[in-house]
């Protein structure tokens, strides 16, 4: 085959524009770091990226699941300590009203508190963790406990609220209020099944002089029962919270894992880099300069 002039200099040129691509290859990773910058360059590695980015993405929500998580059950908690510490006074306080030497104005005193606690109860009972409730179940959005309406209202919906924390792993977040701040509207008088059905007849007995100290007494165990019933729920949240955080310091190395994963999948060797480009750059001149010899020659120096 015969080679001609203008065969060398199409195959110079040719190659030149692979040398130019080539260097502009090796800039394009020094400037974003990255192995590939389209998918043309590494299909499998693009591949692999957007398989290591979705799982990525995923951890990160999880992280985002435990600020509401955490939300949930510290207000919960700090509710329910603050319940505890209302049932603890209105037991004091039925202590002193048992005691027979105390006046009617005296137990009126007494009770005018005691409903000063109540409500406090049902204000604790309605408390909202943003714009949710969080002691009424999945019925975020309804006000679980109104004691002004006839009858009272209190928490029916005792159904979990689950927060997925880590791959098809939900966590309850939530308290069956209905354990601890219900309203029995069948009772005809204290039976230790309704906190604020409870309190309401507590009261009645209070404002009756036909009551006696033994009378008021009788509510002792029935606020212990609910004081227990305060304290088991915590109990519960309690142990909730320390798998959340178990759970947290999981998703965190998991987090670590999968931008490790996917650092080694797309970034760049830099050092490397960097001695392709230098190398790169030896060849690319040392192309031109053969090149310069090749296209030199005109019509007039095979004429001289």
């Amino acid at each position: 085959m015969r080679v001609t002039q203008g065969m060398l200099a199409s195959n110079m040129l040719r190659n030149l524009s692979a040398s130019y691509a080539q260097l502009g290859k090796y800039q394009d990773q020094l400037s974003t770091g990255k192995k590939i910058n389209r998918p043309s360059d590494d299909p499998v590695v693009a591949m692999k990226g957007m398989a290591y980015r979705t799982n990525l993405t995923e951890v990160q929500q999880f992280k985002r699941n435990f600020s509401e998580a955490y939300n949930w059950i510290e207000n919960s908690d700090s509710a329910l300590d603050k319940a505890t510490q209302a049932l603890q006074r209105i037991r004091e306080l039925v202590v002193q009203a048992s005691n027979d030497t105390y006046e009617s104005s005296q137990r009126a005193s007494i009770s005018q508190e005691i409903q000063q606690l109540t409500d406090h109860l049902a204000s604790i009972a309605n408390t909202k963790a943003g714009d949710k409730y969080i002691f009424n179940g999945t019925d975020t959005l309804k006000q679980p406990v109104d004691l002004n309406q006839t009858p009272p209202v209190a928490p029916t919906n005792s159904q979990q609220v689950n927060i997925e924390l880590s791959q098809g792993i939900y966590i309850p977040v939530n308290v069956d209020a209905t354990k601890v701040f219900g309203y029995d509207t069948t009772a005809t008088a204290a039976n230790g099944n309704g906190l604020f059905s409870d309190l309401e007849f507590l009261n009645q007995d209070l404002n009756n002089p036909a009551k006696t100290g033994q009378d008021i007494s009788q509510y002792l165990s029935y606020i212990d029962k609910h004081i227990n019933n305060l304290l088991s729920a915590r109990a519960e949240l309690g142990a909730r919270s320390n798998r959340v955080e178990l759970m947290e310091d999981r998703v965190d190395q998991q987090e670590v894992i999968a931008n490790r994963i996917l650092s080694d999948n797309e970034d760049a060797d830099i050092e490397k880099v960097i001695t392709d480009l230098k190398t790169q750059e030896s060849v690319h001149r040392a192309a031109l300069g053969v090149g310069a010899r090749i296209i030199q020659p005109t019509l007039l120096d095979f004429l001289r």
